[in-house]
Order: structure tokens, then C-alpha cells, then sequence
């Protein structure tokens, strides 16, 4: 029986073969293989029985049967028995040779079976092949692959045959025709010498030990003549390759003397290939291995081949190499272990033939020959030894190349021959100075990186690359490098062509340095004298130093430098060591703190200089001093290619010559500096001039007396004078010198000592000064500028230690003007204003003060020239934008410093009598600017005002008027600067009145909390902020200002900015407040004239104005007015709405016309059913005009915020009538005669607010809570979308419940008026009203707030009385209700309990529920009723309950299966004492599908399973299961199915193996799910249960059934159902 069944399960799987998905076709390979790890020879006869049987099954569906033999065979070969084995063997032999034609996959596959047969049944597996080999015949393709992959698998088992074999095979060849049939011979004779070979280096562990070479050398050799001389002739490319494959191998089986013979020939023949074979990796392989073969034996022949070896083997080394071509690669790698072969046995006649190669002019062929170079430097380093003179020499050619790739190469030979002692020889040296040459190749632009098809720029960058790490390789790794790169590096770093080596060359040098270090000072110190070439210590300091200004150039040559100067401290002061191991460090770190982004380049010049001064002050050696210094000018030249460096090294000179005492030096090195500049450069006219300045703080006279004998050289004569260096300058250069000339002086007054300096200024330094301002020259202009604002600074500084009188400001100031008004107004492209301003601003602080004329002069010249520039200025880049930046602060500084000198009111006038045309300009950028300033100088005057005696602001009001209006600027960025004018004038006014400075205006502060509101894009907003502003200045305004503020805001009526106009009107609009108006009498003409006005008024302070008006008139005859508004034309246009909101100023007002308008929504009906057209069926709801316009004008009078407090008190009222005309405008449409408005409203510019009823109806409950304080309700229903969905008829109970909820958690205290007052509403003949109360009621239930507010009975009550109700949803809403207590009031639920259990049983049953919402909802509640009733209120219903909710856990809708399998979870609850063992039988019944629903596609459902399996674990009395579900089944947690699953049916099997049978055909159901992973995980489950049930419980299982139903499965349409039928086919085993 057992037999049968595994034939059965097994021929179920290979039928099951012809499936056409993949995946499919793998599973059933595997369950194949699965079946016969169990039972391997049923398995493998059960194959080859079916084979045997379908002789016409297509090949393709044979190979996976035979893959799965195979690995079966694999798997188990140890268990298999020698009569499965022989009908294995005899099975695939056939398959293999029963089609004389090649099918490659079938035979294959049959010859892999074979293959892996043999692996232990060697003897019969030949026994069989052999049959298939007969003499004189020639065998099947595979049968000779097959014998070829035996010998290599079996190497043991398979030599003993191969003499046998071999004999047979060698008449064959001369019998093949074919070229298929010639390459598997040479695969075959390939395999077998590779076979004969490892069996002959393992004889120790080989059957039999008398093996030798020679017993195959004959037959070999005779294969080999086959294949030389006739098969390699063939044109057949492939069958070439297949016969230089075998010789590789074969060549190390012939005879020594045959292949001492042969290699005359057989070199040439192999060699022959390379020209027919674009894939030379297999001739290059034989080659080697023959070449090896030749070597072992000691071939004289082979050294006659040397010459056309090389010829033929370096070609293939110059070629190119494919990096994505793994033979390629394998190619190069074959041909250079060819080239070691010949290195070590010819090394002489190697190197004859590849130094020449070196002076090739081909690129290929000199970076072929370095390859091979190096290769031979590694790998023959014996029998190199005595050529590395001749190699050294023969390199000097290379390293003149200028190609890349060679460049490349040769620097790879190069550390080759670092780590063989090459470059200890003579000559060594400039290999090494090659290495640095590389390393101080340009980095690659990042540009150039866009474009890799430019090889050589590529190269050029993996040259430096590979350079700088060899250098830094052999520096540190390589010990015997140690003396020959120490001390000679250090004379790579002065010279300007290795400056892009620095980085690296530090590096190196550090680490030789501290190496020396460790072996003593001795070993450390630089001998000088021996060493000439060496640089001084002077230079190595100068030339570090200076480096290092740029410090993150050169991958970081700034750090480098630092640390290698600190390491070097020895070898160039023997002070300095301490010193330098206090202030080098904290550079470094510094530096690494920083990047190049962040780091400040001035602050790090400073650093270093103080180092420089720190060092010299440290040696404190006046001739050491001096020294440095002479380097240091020295290297000035060094830089000319670097003029941000070489400024910096002026700085230096500067510095070092202000450290020495010897005056003649200084002098001298002055004079050089000014005859050497090269003063076309900026950075140098800088760099010079910092440097006198510097040097002027000890030598100033030294240094004026310089300057002074330049500037009468007569260079500035344009004739040939004593600097015959400047004969022939033109006019440009020697404007250049004269711009250098003055910012000497500049720098010089700016650093030179305060005491000396106001001497000098006048008679030495402004005198030579003067004489060049009569220029066009923009470069000299701003050297000019600079130099006079360094003098100025120089003079407020030295100012307050003694009494100064500047006789030349004015003239100074006035040249500034100068400048600043020839300066173009439509651009900025220069610093002259800038400069000139700032200029000016230091010159304005000096006695004496300008004239009042001078003074508003330069104010009109400096505001036209900035104000005036175009709103881009011409600003196309980021310098420039900062340029603009640095123009403003330079006016605004120089405005704050001529206010400074009159901080009076009158002053104040005086500067904004220039400004307000500027601030009132129709132009928004310079008004911008205007304001800006203005807010700054207020600013600046209130900080630094201090008032003696109380005094009169008496143009507060004037100033006001101007800046009040602004607030409202179209320019939303001038707002808050407006803003703040008006802020700091109200303090100017408060301290001017004697208020202390430190004083806080509570009325003036609120000003700043008005800021955000004047960004609002709302313009009500934005005016209302601003009339705010004028209630604030009309409270701080002093009685005399009142005229002067209303003049001119009325002039600001005629602003050419709209918006300004506007906040004019608003502002005077405020300031009349309190003069009253006059009432009309007839409130119908006056509401209609005001209508008319407000219509053709296009500016809406206007209309503000008016509705001060609308307000006095309804206080007085409110019915009249809300009559005559509710009149007006739906939609409301805005002059309407405008008006209705002006009802909301005063709360009692505001009460009565809610009521009045509530009072109208619920007298009249709220819509009407008319047909939709003359003979339809069917009627249309439309809305009626009164209740529409009521709810448009309660929206926007609550719209207002002084409705707030009316909105209070009539709370409960309006959110009731409000929440009804809400459900009873659902679906409501509009009368036609508005539907046509609607319409066009939408399509026009600016349409009015919505007036479709429901929408309408829902926002102005929004606002209603809004008003009334709700606002978190609003916030609450919206983010569920709960607005939406009240609009809506679907959605519109779901809406009601989240605004219910809302109430009940932000709006509690209000509900039980709101409950008094929908009571009455259940019983409303409205269905959608009794709908919507329900809903709220049944919602308000699930709240604890009820309880607080002692509503729950009277809620309880009225909401069980609806159970009859004759529409569904209001019964369902019952339910919902009821069910609600459970969360709201839990503690009430036992009082209640029979009673809500009867409601939930009724609803289960309810009859007339044909889509079974009320058992929805039934289930639902009781999920969450029953942990809060008493028990024996459940137990009587419990079984009542199961079964009723059993059909639903497989329902098509995912609600109905997650509440009823959700809801038996809970009933696990109740199942104790008597109700135990039923239960346990309902538990049994519906486990499979609970298991299954965890492949469910719906998350709730699954959520639901796990959920009810971990309630049922308890009850089934099984602690695994229990434990298992408990750690597997939680939700978020994620679940590994097939383990769990594997588990589960493990401990059922265990613990109930009784209902195996159940179990699988409860499975069976669900093999006809809808849902796909369900059809697939239900045979999985059936697996694993099979998989752990014994004998016993598998009789229970009707075998026969379940085959069939997988077998049916099988053809499912889903690939991942058919493959776990597959997969549980496999596990079926069990039954056999």
C-alpha cells in the first residue's frame, strides 16, 4: 500500500510537470526531491517508470524530472541501493542517447544524473556508458562529455579507466567528422590529462600508487598528433580553441623527448592562434602551460622559441585590457605568468628585447613593456638582481614621456622597484623625483570630470592619484627607503613647480621625520654642510609658512605644512621646539574645526601672523631676524603665479621687518619692495601696502621717509628717472603705482602708533595724498576712498587721547561728493559710493561740523545716489548683491552719524525733509529703501536720545501722518518698517514728555503685536490691523498733534499707492469715531441708498465708514433693517455682506438679530418637493429663499468676532436649528431662478461665497462654533474630513458622530441644553432629522461626559424608545447607541445588561435587514458589551450567538468577517464550567478558517484572527498553542506565516490528533476561496499537518480525496496556489 502511494503522490507531481510558470515547475522539482529524501529508490523508480511510460513527453518537461533525479541522487547517495542505482543509470543512459541529435538541455541533464551516480557507482555507471562505446564506432556527444565530467568529479574512480578508454578513443578521432563531435574529444581529452595530473600529485591518497606519467605518455602523445596536426588546422574557430584547451593539459602527459621534439612546431602552431582569435585567453593559458611544461623538464629547444615568444606574447600585453571582460583580464594575467616563465630561464635575452621597447613610439607599446617591467621586478627579483643598474638606466626615456598612461605605468614599475632596492642604486634619486613631478601634476577640474570619453584627461588625474600614494607608500612602509628619502625630500619643497606635491610631500616628510626622531637627535639633525642642496632653515619656515595662508588648497596643504614646520622645530631654531608644540596644534585644530566654507581667510591671516611674531620674538636673534627676512624677499618672485599668497607673504616681510632693530636692513628691504611690485596685480598693491603699514608700527618714520623719496621719483613724470625699472610704464601703470602709493599711507596712518600718528597726517601723509584726486580712474578713486577712511580712522582713534581740529574735512568731504555724483544711477557696479560714504561717515565725527548746507548736500547727493538705483542695481551675482548690502549700511551709518550731531526734533525733520519723497515715491523699491532707513535712524534716535528738560515733539503729527498709512503698503515688506517708525516716534513723544528711558508704554507695545497681522493677505485683515494702529496713536497723541496727524493723513489720501490711500481713510475713519453720525428715518431707503453708495464706491474705507451707519440705524430699528436686508438679491454680493456684518458690533444688538433670524429659519418649511420635469415620476427638493438668505446672514454676521458674546447666549438655539438645516439641506437643490446665479457667479472673476444649501448650512454651523468658542470642534471634525461627509447622504451619519464626539470632548458643558433641545426632534416627521439626532444621541453614549452631566438615562431612555422605528438606519443608530454605553458609561452596563443584550439579539435577528447591517452592527455591540455584563446573562445566549455569526466569518464583506470573528473572541470569554465542551467543539469548527484568515488581504480581518486565536489558546487546554499565540499574534507585530503556521498544526498534532480528518476537510472548503492567498495557504496548512501527524491519525485522512482536490488545485489559475499544492503533494510522503 505504502508503494502505491508514493507512486501516486509522485506521479501527481510529474504530471503536474507540463505547468508552464517557472516557479511552479521549481516547487514541484523540489516536492519531487522532498519525496525522495523520504524515499529515495520509490522516488527515483517512480521517475523512471513515468519516463519509461510517456515517451512522447516534450523534452522540456523531461529535463525537470531528470534535474530532479539528480539532485535527489546528490542528496541521498550514501542511502542508495545498487539496484536503484543500476535502473538510474540505465534510465539516463538512455535518455541521453536516445536522440542522435544534440538537444543540449535533455541530454544534459541525463548526463548530470549520470554523473552524480557515480560519484559512489562508478564501476556501474561505466559499465553501462561503455556500452555505449564501442570500437570503431563513433560514441554519443555526452557519452564522451559524460566520461570527460566523470574524471573530474571522481578523479580516484575514473583514472583506472582512462587506458581503456583512451585505447578506444584514439581510432575515433580519425573517424569524427563532425566539428561538435572533434571539440568533445578535446574536452574530453582536456579533462582527462587535468584528471591524470591531480591523481598523479595525490598518489599518497590514490587506490593504486604504481601510476606513473607514462602509462598514458603513449596514448597521449598519439592523441596529441591527432590534434596538432590535423584538428588545429580546422577553420572552425571553436573547435581551434576546444584543441589548445586539451594541449595545455597534455603537453605536461607527453614524453620528454616528444615534446622536446614537438616544441619547434607546436610553439609556432599555438602562437599561430593569436592572430585567429579575438578570445586569446585559452591560447594564452596553453601557452603558459606548455611553456611550464618545457621549463619543468629543462628543454634546450626552448631557447631558440625566446625570440618569437617574446614577439608574439608582448602584443598581447600592449593591447588594451576591457575591465568588464573577465577574459580579457584572465588573458593579460595568463600572458605575464608566461613572461615570469620566461624572466626566470632567459632573463638576459627578456630584457634584450623590452628595453628598446621603451623608446617605441607607439603609446600601447611603451606602457605594455612597463607592465611587463614590473611584473618581472616582482616576480623574477633573483635573477633581476644584477641588472638593476642596466634596468635604472634604461628608464630615463620613460621618464621623459609625457603620455599619461605611461605616465602611469611608469610609476608603478617605479614602487615596485622602491620595495626591491632599485632605488638605493645610483640614479634612484630621479625616479623619485619622477614620483614627485606626478604627484605635482594640477588636479583635475571638476568640469573635465563631466566628460569621461577624454581618456587622457582621466589618466592625467589617476596619474597624480597613484603617484601620491606610492610616494606615501614607500615613505612608510618600505624601511629601506628610510636613508634615501631623508633628508632629500626637503629639497622638493621650496621649488614652485612641486607646490601641488605639498600636501603628500608634508605628509611623507612627517612621518621620515618622526622616524628619525625615535633613533635619535643625532639621526634627526640636518647636516647643512653636507647637504648643499638642502634648503635653509629660513626657506623651509618662509616657504611653510606661506603655504599655509590657503590652508585648504591642495587637499589641505595648510595642516600638512603646520605639522611638518612643528616636527621640524630642531633643524630650524633649537628655541623654538616648546614654543611650537604651545601654538602649532591649536592651528591644526583650528583648521580641522573649520572648511573652506566656514573658515574666515582674514582671521587665519592674523593667526598666523601673530605665530610669525610669537616665533621671532621667541629666537629673539637680531641676525636670525634678519636672515628670515632676506628669504623671506627672497621668495617674493616664487609667487608671482599666486597673488593671494604672495600678498600674504608681504605681510610677513612686513611683520619680520618691524622684529628687527637693524634700520639700514629695513630701509633696504623697503626699497626693494617698492622697486619689485608688480603693481598691475591687486592682490600685490595690497599685500605691499598691508606690509608697510605693518612694518610702519615700529619703523613709521623709516617707512614715510620711503614712501616719501617714491613719490618724488620720477616715475610719476613719465620720464626715465633713478628706478629705471619704470621708464617705460604707461599711464595705466602708473596709475596702478599711484594706487599703491596711497594705500601704503592708508595702512601706514591706520596701523601706526596712536600717539605718532595725528602728527604725521597733515604735513607727511594727506600732503601726498591730495595731489592725485584729480583722476578718472576708478582703481585709483577707490584707493583714494580707502586711504582717506583709514586716515579718518586712524584720526578718530587717536582722537579722544588729545584735542584735533581737521582744517581739511571739508575739502575731503566735498571730494567725496565728488565721487559719489559722478557715480552712474541706473547701475552698481563699483565700491566708489560705498567707500566714499564710509569715508565720509568717519570724517563727519571730526572737528569742525559741517556747514547746515554742506551737511543737507551730502545728505541729497548720498540718498539720490542709492535710493535712486534701479530695483536690481544691476545685480547679477552674489558679490554684487553684497556690494548693494555694504552700499545701504555705509549710507545708513552715515546718516546715523550727521544725526548723532542733532539729535533734536528739529534734526529729525531736517533728515526726513530728504527722505519723504523717497518714502512716497510711486516706485516700491525706493520706497522700500526709504522706510527702511527711516525705521533705522528712528531706531537709532530713540536709543541714543536723552532728554534734559521736558520739550514740545511738536512734529509728532506730521511724521505720524507720514508713516501711519504705510502699515498698509502693497509692499508687504515695507509694513513692519512703517510699523516700527510709527512705534519708536510714540516713545520719542512719551521720553520727550518725561518718561524715564527704560520706561514701557502698555498702549504703545500693543503696536508689536500687531506685526503678524499686516502680513495677512487678507486686505479686512490687514485695514482692521491698521485701524488698530490709529486707536493706538490716537490714544498716545498729545491734543496739539491732533490737526496736524488729520492734515496729513488727508494728504495721504492722494497717495499714489492704493493700499496707503486706503489705510488713510481708515485711520481718519477712526480718529471721527467719536463725533457721532446722523440717523435716518426711513430705514428701507436708507439701507437701499447705502447700497447705491457702497456699489459705486470703489475704495473700501468707504465702506468701512459706512458701516458705522448700517450699525447706529439697526440699534434703533433692527426688524426694519434685517427685513430689508433679508430682501436683497441671493447670493448676497459684498456691499450686502459688509452691511449684515456691521449688525455684529454690539452684542444685545447682535442677540436680537439672531433670534429675529432663527425666528425665520424654523417658521417657514425648509425645502419643497417639486418634479423635476412635467411627466416625471420622481420629485426634486428645493430649497425655500427665507431659511437660505437667514442662514447666509447668520454666517456673516457670526463671521464677525464681536458676535462672540451674542453667539454665547444663544448657543444651544443656534447650534440645534443649525445642525438640522444641516440634514435637511442634504441633497437639497437651489430654486432655478439661483441655480442660473450659481452658475454665474462660479465662472466669474470673484464670485460670491457658495450657495448650494447644505455647504452653505455647514459653514455657518462652522462659524457658529467658531463664535460660540468651539473652535476645537471645528479643528476635530475636519481632520477626519467629517465636513465633507455631513454634505454628503452617505457620509452624512459619520459626519453627525465625529461632531458629536466633538462636542462631548471640547464642548461638554454645553450639551445638556443642546439634549433638552433635540429631544423632541426623534419624534420629528422629518426622517432625516430623527437620522440625524439618533446619531448625535448614539454618539454622546460613548462618552463618560454624559454621566457627569447626569444625561445618561434621559439619552438611554429616548434613544431605546426608536427600537421600533419604522426606518432601518434609525433602528441601526439604536444599536450603535446602545452599544456605546459600553465605552461611555462601563459601569452602567450590568444595570442594563439583559436589556441591551435583548436589543443586540433582536438586532441579530431582525428580519427586515435584507443586507444585514442590523447583524452587523448587533455584532459589533456585543463585542463590546460582553466584557461588562454579567456572565449569566451570556451563557444562556453563548451557543445561540456562535452560530449565528458563523456564516459571516467567510462573508464576502470584510466588515461583516473582522466583526464576527472579533466578536467570537470575545464569546472565548464565557465558555467555562458547562459551556466548555460545546464551545471547544465550536472553537475546532472554525480554527482552520481563523488560522486562514491570517493570509486575509484585508488588515482588519487578520487583526480580528489573531485577536480570537489568542482568546481560543486558553480554551482548547493546550499550553504551546496558548504560549504561541500569545508571542505570534500581535497586532503590529509581523508574522512569519509558513513558521507559524508549521507550529501550530505541530502542537494540534500533538495535543488533538483526533481532528486531523476535521481539520483537513474544513481546509478543503477553502480550496475554492475567492481570495488567492487563502487557496494557497489552506494545502500549506494541510502539509504541515500531515507533516506532524503519526501513523495513527493519518488513517483518519481520506488520501485518495485529498490528492484529488491538490490535483485540481494544481490547475489553479494563481502560480502561488499551484505551488504550495505542489509543495504539500511533497509532504504527503507521510502516507507512504
Amino acid at each position: 500500500m505504502a508503494e502505491s502511494n508514493v507512486k501516486k503522490l509522485a506521479a501527481t507531481l510529474i504530471d503536474a510537470v507540463t505547468d508552464k510558470d517557472p516557479l511552479v515547475q521549481e516547487q514541484l522539482c523540489n516536492s519531487l526531491c522532498y519525496l525522495g529524501e523520504s524515499k529515495t529508490e520509490e522516488t527515483l523508480n517512480a521517475c523512471d517508470e513515468y519516463l519509461r511510460q510517456h515517451e512522447k513527453l516534450a523534452y522540456p518537461y523531461r529535463v525537470i524530472i531528470l534535474k530532479a533525479m539528480e539532485m535527489i541522487v546528490k542528496n541521498n547517495i550514501d542511502e542508495l541501493d545498487g539496484r536503484t542505482a543500476k535502473i538510474v543509470i540505465i534510465l539516463a543512459s538512455n535518455e541521453m542517447t536516445r536522440s542522435k541529435e544534440l538537444i543540449l538541455d535533455w541530454q544534459q541533464a541525463a548526463s548530470s544524473v549520470l554523473v552524480a551516480v557515480g560519484k559512489r557507482f562508478i564501476n556501474k555507471v561505466m559499465e553501462e556508458v561503455l556500452t555505449k562505446f564501442q570500437p570503431g564506432i563513433l560514441p554519443h556527444y555526452f557519452v564522451m562529455q559524460t566520461f570527460a565530467n566523470l574524471s573530474i568529479t571522481n578523479v580516484f574512480g575514473m583514472v583506472p579507466f582512462l587506458n581503456s578508454i583512451l585505447s578506444t578513443m584514439l581510432p575515433m578521432l580519425n573517424l569524427a567528422r563532425q566539428d561538435q563531435m572533434k571539440s568533445v574529444f578535446c574536452f574530453a581529452l582536456q579533462h582527462f590529462s587535468d584528471s591524470i595530473l591531480e591523481y598523479l600529485a595525490n598518489l599518497d591518497q590514490a587506490p593504486d600508487p604504481t601510476v606513473r606519467k607514462d602509462t598514458f605518455s603513449t596514448e597521449i602523445f598519439s592523441a596529441y598528433d591527432v590534434l596538432f596536426n590535423h584538428w588545429l588546422q580546422s577553420r572552425e574557430g571553436k573547435l581551434r580553441l576546444a584543441v589548445v584547451e586539451a594541449l595545455g593539459p597534455m603537453s605536461h602527459l607527453l614524453p620528454n623527448e616528444k615534446l622536446e621534439e614537438q616544441l619547434p612546431k607546436l610553439i609556432p602552431g599555438i602562437i599561430a592562434l593569436y592572430k585567429k582569435h579575438a578570445e586569446t585567453f585559452y591560447v594564452s593559458k596553453s601557452l603558459g602551460q606548455i611553456l611550464e611544461a618545457s621549463v619543468n623538464m629543462g628543454s634546450r629547444t626552448l631557447e631558440v622559441q625566446v625570440d618569437m615568444l617574446l614577439a608574439a606574447l608582448h602584443p598581447q600585453i600592449c593591447a588594451p585590457v576591457d575591465s568588464l571582460n573577465p577574459l580579457v583580464i584572465k588573458n593579460h594575467n595568463e600572458v605575464l605568468r608566461c613572461f615570469t616563465i620566461l624572466a626566470c630561464s632567459f632573463p638576459d635575452r627578456l630584457l634584450a628585447f623590452l628595453l628598446p621597447k621603451l623608446e617605441n613610439n607607439n603609446e600601447r607599446i611603451r606602457v605594455g613593456t612597463l607592465h611587463i617591467m614590473r611584473q618581472v621586478i616582482n616576480s623574477a627579483s633573483a635573477q633581476m638582481e644584477i641588472k638593476k643598474p642596466f634596468i635604472l638606466s634604461s628608464m630615463k626615456f620613460p621618464l621623459l614621456d609625457t603620455n599619461n598612461k605611461v605616465k602611469r605605468a611608469v610609476v608603478q614599475v617605479i614602487s615596485a622597484m622602491a620595495h626591491h632596492g632599485y632605488l638605493e642604486q645610483p640614479g634612484g634619486e630621479m625616479m623619485i623625483e619622477y614620483i614627485l613631478r606626478q604627484c605635482a601634476l594640477p588636479p583635475e577640474p571638476v568640469l573635465k570630470k563631466q566628460f569621461p570619453e577624454n581618456e587622457d584627461f582621466l589618466a592625467s588625474d589617476s596619474v597624480r592619484t597613484i603617484s601620491i600614494n606610492t610616494l606615501y607608500l614607500i615613505s612608510t612602509t618600505v624601511d629601506r627607503m628610510n636613508d634615501v628619502l631623508w633628508p632629500y625630500l626637503l629639497e622638493f619643497l621650496i621649488p614652485v613647480q612641486f607646490t601641488n606635491a605639498l600636501t603628500p610631500l608634508c605628509k611623507s616628510l612627517m612621518h621620515l621625520a618622526m622616524k628619525r626622531q625615535e633613533e635619535g637627535e643625532n639621526s634627526f639633525l640636518i647636516q647643512y654642510d653636507s647637504n648643499v642642496n638642502l634648503p635653509s632653515p629660513f626657506a623651509l619656515t618662509t616657504r611653510l609658512l606661506i603655504v599655509s595662508s590657503h590652508p585648504y588648497l591642495g587637499e589641505g596643504r595648510g595642516a600638512a605644512s603646520l605639522r611638518l614646520l612643528n616636527v621640524l622645530h630642531l633643524n630650524i631654531h633649537p628655541l623654538l621646539g616648546q614654543r611650537w608644540q604651545k601654538t602649532i596644534p591649536p592651528l591644526v585644530n583650528y583648521l580641522e574645526e573649520h572648511n573652506e566654507e566656514t573658515l574666515s581667510q582674514k582671521e587665519w591671516e592674523e593667526k598666523l601672523l601673530m605665530f610669525l611674531r610669537d616665533t621671532l620674538m621667541v629666537v629673539s636673534d637680531n641676525t636670525w631676524i634678519c636672515q628670515l627676512s632676506l628669504e623671506m624677499c627672497k621668495q617674493l618672485n616664487c609667487y608671482n603665479g599666486t597673488p593671494l599668497e604672495k600678498n600674504f607673504l608681504y605681510k610677513c616681510i612686513g611683520t619680520t621687518l618691524g622684529a628687527t632693530s637693524n634700520k639700514e636692513i629695513v630701509r633696504k628691504h623697503l626699497q626693494e619692495l617698492l622697486e619689485t611690485a608688480r603693481y598691475q596685480e591687486e592682490a600685490e598693491r595690497e599685500g605691499l601696502a598691508c606690509g608697510f603699514g605693518i612694518c610702519a608700527i615700529s619703523h613709521l618714520d623709516d617707512t614715510l621717509i620711503k614712501l616719501e623719496d617714491f613719490v618724488k621719483s620720477d616715475i610719476f613724470r613719465k620720464s626715465v628717472g633713478i628706478f629705471n625699472i619704470f621708464k617705460d610704464r604707461s599711464d595705466t601703470e602708473v596709475d596702478k603705482v599711484k594706487s599703491t602709493l596711497i594705500l601704503c599711507y592708508g595702512q601706514v596712518a591706520m596701523h601706526a602708533p596712536q600717539e605718532l600718528v595725528l602728527a604725521r597726517i597733515e604735513s607727511d601723509i594727506l600732503r601726498n595724498v591730495f595731489q592725485y584726486f584729480n583722476t578718472k580712474d576708478v582703481t585709483l578713486k577707490l584707493c583714494l576712498i580707502r586711504s582717506i577712511c583709514m586716515i579718518s580712522q586712524a584720526m578718530c582713534k587717536s582722537v579722544p587721547s588729545s584735542p584735533f581740529v581737521f582744517s581739511q574735512k571739508a575739502e575731503l568731504v566735498a571730494q567725496m561728493m565728488e565721487f559719489i555724483r559722478a557715480e552712474p544711477i541706473d547701475f552698481l557696479k563699483t565700491a566708489i559710493r560705498k567707500r566714499a560714504m564710509i569715508a565720509c561717515t568717519y570724517l563727519s565725527t571730526l572737528e569742525p561740523p559741517l556747514e547746515d548746507l554742506d551737511k543737507a548736500e551730502l545728505v541729497h547727493s548720498c540718498l539720490h545716489s542709492v535710493l535712486a538705483l534701479p530695483s536690481d542695481a544691476g545685480i547679477t551675482s552674489s558679490c554684487q548683491q553684497t556690494l548693494y548690502f555694504d552700499t545701504m549700511t555705509a549710507l545708513m551709518d552715515l546718516l546715523t552719524s550727521l544725526l548723532l550731531r542733532n539729535l533734536t526734533p528739529q534734526g529729525l525733520q531736517n533728515m526726513f525733509e530728504h527722505l519723504t519723497p523717497w518714502i512716497k515715491s510711486p516706485k516700491g523699491h525706493e520706497r522700500e529703501r526709504a522706510l527702511g532707513l527711516s525705521a533705522y535712524l528712528l531706531r537709532y534716535f530713540l536709543e541714543h536720545l536723552n532728554v534734559i528738560a521736558i520739550v514740545p515733539f511738536h512734529n509728532l503729527g506730521l511724521l505720524v501722518g507720514i508713516f501711519s498709512p504705510r502699515c498698509a503698503d502693497s509692499l508687504p515688506s515695507l509694513r513692519h518698517d512703517a510699523l516700527d517708525c510709527v512705534y519708536s516716534l510714540l516713545y520719542i513723544q512719551l521720553f520727550y514728555e518725561g518718561f524715564a528711558q527704560d520706561y514701557q508704554d502698555e498702549v504703545a507695545e500693543k503696536l508689536l503685536s500687531l506685526k503678524d497681522s499686516l502680513n495677512d493677505p487678507d486686505v479686512t485683515v490687514l485695514f482692521h490691523t491698521c485701524y488698530s494702529i490709529a486707536q493706538i496713536i490716537g490714544k498716545r497723541l498729545p491734543p496739539d498733534q491732533f490737526i496736524s496727524l488729520l492734515l496729513t493723513a488727508f494728504e495721504g489720501l492722494k497717495d499714489p499707492d492704493v493700499n496707503c490711500a486706503r489705510a488713510a481713510t481708515v485711520i481718519i475713519n477712526c480718529l471721527l469715531k467719536e463725533r457721532g453720525a446722523v440717523l435716518l428715518e426711513k430705514v428701507p431707503e436708507i439701507v437701499g441708498l447705502i447700497h447705491g453708495k457702497l456699489c459705486e464706491v470703489k475704495d473700501e474705507h468707504v465702506a468701512k465708514a459706512i458701516q458705522q451707519s448700517v450699525y447706529l440705524l439697526a440699534s434703533q430699528h433692527r426688524t426694519a433693517v434685517v427685513a430689508s436686508l433679508l430682501a436683497s438679491p441671493l447670493p448676497f454680493d459684498s456691499h450686502t455682506c459688509y452691511l449684515w456684518r456691521a449688525l455684529a458690533t454690539e452684542p444685545t444688538l447682535t442677540s436680537q438679530v439672531l433670534e429675529l433670524l432663527l425666528d425665520k429659519m424654523n417658521k417657514d418649511v425648509p425645502f419643497t418637493e417639486n418634479k423635476s420635469f412635467l411627466l416625471s415620476s420622481t420629485y426634486d427638493r428645493v430649497a425655500t429663499v427665507i431659511p437660505l438668505a437667514a442662514t447666509c446672514a447668520l454666517y456673516e454676521i457670526m463671521s464677525a468676532p464681536e458676535s462672540g458674546a451674542a453667539v454665547l447666549g444663544l448657543y444651544p438655539e443656534l447650534f440645534v436649528t443649525l445642525l438640522l438645516r444641516v440634514s435637511c439641506t442634504v441633497g437639497v437643490q437651489l430654486p432655478r431662478n439661483l441655480q442660473a446665479k450659481e452658475r454665474k457667479g462660479a465662472s466669474s472673476r470673484l464670485a460670491p461665497r457658495n450657495l448650494e444649501p447644505c455647504s452653505c448650512a455647514v459653514e455657518t454651523l462652522q462659524a457658529m462654533l467658531f463664535r460660540g468658542g468651539s473652535g476645537e470642534v471645528i479643528t476635530y471634525v475636519g481632520l477626519d474630513g467629517g465636513w465633507e461627509l455631513m454634505k454628503t447622504s452617505e457620509g452624512h451619519e459619520e459626519g453627525v458622530t465625529l461632531l458629536a464626539r466633538a462636542m462631548a470632548k471640547h464642548s461638554g458643558p454645553k450639551l445638556p441644553l443642546i439634549v433638552k433641545t433635540l429631544i423632541p426632534v426623534l419624534s420629528s416627521v422629518y426622517e432625516i432629522q430623527r437620522i440625524t439626532t439618533t446619531a448625535y444621541f448614539a454618539e454622546l453614549l460613548s462618552s463618560n461626559v454624559v454621566n457627569d452631566l447626569i444625561l445618561l438615562e434621559s439619552l438611554l431612555e429616548n434613544t431605546m424608545g426608536r427600537q421600533k422605528d419604522v426606518c432601518t438606519n434609525v433602528r441601526r443608530l439604536v444599536l450603535r447607541g446602545l452599544a456605546n454605553i459600553a465605552t461611555g458609561s462601563p459601569d452602567k452596563v450590568r444595570k442594563h445588561g439583559s436589556q441591551l443584550l435583548t436589543a443586540m439579539i433582536n438586532g441579530l435577528d431582525d428580519k427586515d435587514d435584507p443586507h444585514n447591517l442590523m447583524a452587523l452592527e448587533a455584532m459589533l455591540g456585543l463585542s463590546r458589551l460582553l466584557d461588562l455584563v454579567e456572565e449569566w446573562d451570556v451563557r444562556s445566549i453563548l451557543l445561540h450567538i456562535t452560530i449565528r455569526i458563523r456564516p459571516f466569518f467567510d462573508n464576502e464583506r470584510d466588515e461583516f468577517r473582522s466583526s464576527s470573528v472579533n466578536l467570537f473572541g470575545h464569546l472565548n470569554k464565557f465558555c467555562h464550567g458547562n459551556c466548555e465542551d460545546v464551545f471547544f467543539e465550536q472553537i475546532i469548527n472554525g480554527l482552520a478558517g481563523l488560522l486562514l484568515h491570517l493570509q486575509d488581504p484585508k488588515p482588519p480581518v487578520v487583526s480580528a484572527c489573531k485577536f480570537a486565536l489568542r482568546m481560543c489558546g486558553p480554551n482548547m487546554g493546550c499550553e504551546e498553542l496558548t504560549a504561541l499565540f500569545e508571542k505570534q499574534l500581535h497586532d503590529g507585530r509581523g508574522l512569519h506565516f509558513g513558521e507559524f503556521m508549521n507550529d501550530t498544526s505541530k502542537y494540534l498534532m500533538q495535543n488533538f490528533p483526533d481532528t486531523l480528518g476535521r481539520l483537513i476537510n474544513t481546509n478543503l472548503f477553502y480550496f475554492k476561496s475567492c481570495w488567492e492567498d487563502i487557496r494557497a495557504a489552506a494545502p500549506m496548512f494541510i502539509g504541515f499537518l500531515v507533516l506532524h501527524a503519526d501513523k495513527v491519525a493519518c488513517e483518519q485522512v481520506d488520501l485518495k480525496q485529498l490528492i484529488s482536490a491538490l490535483q485540481l488545485l494544481l490547475k489553479d489559475p494563481a502560480p502561488t496556489v499551484r505551488i504550495k499544492a505542489a509543495e504539500t503533494l511533497g509532504r504527503l510522503v507521510k502516507f507512504a
